[in-house]
């Protein structure tokens, strides 16, 4: 008989991609598959992730390993995207399509909801959310309540995607703190409950009881016995290697199409023109509030990346070739010195679209010139956080950690901060796994799962 190496499987499903990963005791990967879905539409045609195809892959998937001699599964947990309710029956049947959170909102309907419950400013402050429209997963149960009624009536449960995934394996329904506490607008942070208006619109019948995330049942999936987690927000997911790693106040700065500057350390209340500045309000996988700020700087990097390729005649991915200079770097730091300071955050970001390429001798310069104006609207969006807070240590994870003339601009301009790239393998999935630890693990949690590199202001000066 052969030694099965002891693992956790975790199902990570973003937007795009959707993995699973086993991990052994040291945290190690040592399995992956990656999914891509084509998406379907719902009844008024718009786009959205086929709910049914994800369960059968992750059903048949798991169903497979385990029957494998290499592994020996203890436990399943599941990182989603969070945002997306699914709606089952008694039966557990999905009732609707997985709406995106994405899909355009009605307006009549949004006036009625703020109407009724004091306003966006009052509501937004309460939830710790800015006004997202379905990004505000309340408000897509609020709208299935009054648009489908007939379905509404056959509604038991409505699970965010990650607690659907754990049903679907353990056949247990829950609500979890960190899919609730993201802008749902579910969750009032002051009184650290569900908010009035859920109350009142009688909805707490098929919102399923909260449960922590290092909760774990004992399901028979396929006749074999497993420990199934609750399941976890990605954001918060990714956050857990951090808050297990280091012990002195740090921020961390996710960076993808967004990048959000994620505070654990700032206990001040979220204030109307944080909110009004895309900033919002956390619930971590202990239930404590992480104040966060976002900035769409990805999305507008790929753009301009886009226009620099054309302008200049290079490949999309050039700029990955490009190393820091010294000499461009400090024209601009010149050139600055004499602009007025700009506070505005969506400016900030857009600066360098309103700007000629025709400025610019080479590639390279207008790249420089690029990083340096999404550095200054980083700085502004993730002072918001920042101030006035204990935080000294800065960890920037993601394709923007990856980038030299990034991270040194950044250092630069945040001299009292430690700034660093950090990397964590695969960190939403090594999050999940890492909540249910004392469940599966035998092993102490290694610590050495962060990898990091220091960038010192002014060091290439």
């Amino acid at each position: 008989m052969t030694n099965k190496t002891t693992v956790i499987a975790i199902f990570d499903i973003g937007k795009t991609n959707k993995k699973l990963f086993l991990l052994d005791e040291q945290y190690r990967i040592v399995f992956e598959r990656t999914a891509k879905f084509t998406e379907i539409t719902d009844e008024e045609g718009d786009p959205c992730d086929n709910i049914e195809s994800i369960r059968h892959s992750a059903t048949e998937t798991l169903g497979e390993l385990l029957k494998e001699d290499s592994y020996e599964i203890k436990a399943v947990n599941f990182a989603t995207y969070g945002a997306s309710f699914v709606y089952i029956d008694a039966y557990g049947k999905v009732l609707t399509p997985l709406y995106n959170y994405l899909k355009a909102y009605p307006e009549a309907l949004k006036s009625k909801f703020y109407c009724d419950y004091g306003g966006e400013e009052k509501l937004s402050l309460e939830t710790a959310s800015p006004v997202l429209g379905s990004l505000n997963s309340g408000l897509q149960l609020y709208r299935l309540k009054y648009e489908q009624p007939e379905v509404f009536k056959k509604l038991r449960y409505a699970l965010h995607l990650p607690q659907y995934m754990s049903y679907v394996i353990g056949n247990f329904a829950c609500s979890d703190l960190t899919s609730v506490g993201c802008h749902t607008h579910l969750w009032d942070f002051e009184k650290n409950e569900y908010h009035d208006w859920v109350h009142a619109e009688r909805l707490m019948g098929v919102l399923p009881h909260l449960y922590p995330a290092d909760k774990v049942v004992s399901a028979d999936f396929m006749g074999y016995t497993l420990k199934v987690g609750t399941g976890l927000h990605d954001s918060s997911s990714a956050l857990i290697p951090y808050l297990s790693t280091f012990q002195e106040p740090f921020a961390l700065i996710s960076t993808g199409t967004w990048c959000i500057t994620l505070n654990p350390f700032n206990e001040q209340p979220l204030t109307s023109a944080e909110l009004k500045q895309d900033c919002l309000c956390y619930l971590s996988y202990t239930g404590n509030a992480v104040k966060a700020s976002r900035l769409f700087a990805g999305n507008e990097h790929e753009v301009q990346t886009k226009r620099l390729a054309a302008h200049f005649q290079t490949a999309e991915l050039h700029y990955r070739h490009i190393s820091f200079n010294e000499g461009y770097y400090n024209e601009l730091l010149q050139k600055s010195r004499n602009e007025e300071r700009e506070t505005n955050i969506p400016a900030l970001l857009h600066k360098f679209g309103s700007r000629s390429l025709a400025d610019y001798n080479t590639y390279d310069e207008a790249y420089h010139q690029l990083i340096f104006d999404l550095v200054k609207a980083q700085v502004v969006s993730s002072t918001l956080v920042l101030e006035n807070t204990p935080v000294k240590k800065l960890f920037v994870d993601g394709g923007f950690g990856n980038n030299p003339l990034f991270m040194q601009m950044l250092a630069d301009a945040l001299p009292g901060y430690e700034v660093f790239a950090s990397s964590v393998p695969q960190a939403t999935a090594l999050g999940a796994a890492m909540a249910i630890h004392q469940h599966w693990n035998s092993q102490p949690i290694p610590p050495d799962l962060v990898t990091t590199k220091r960038y010192a202001p002014g060091a290439v000066l």
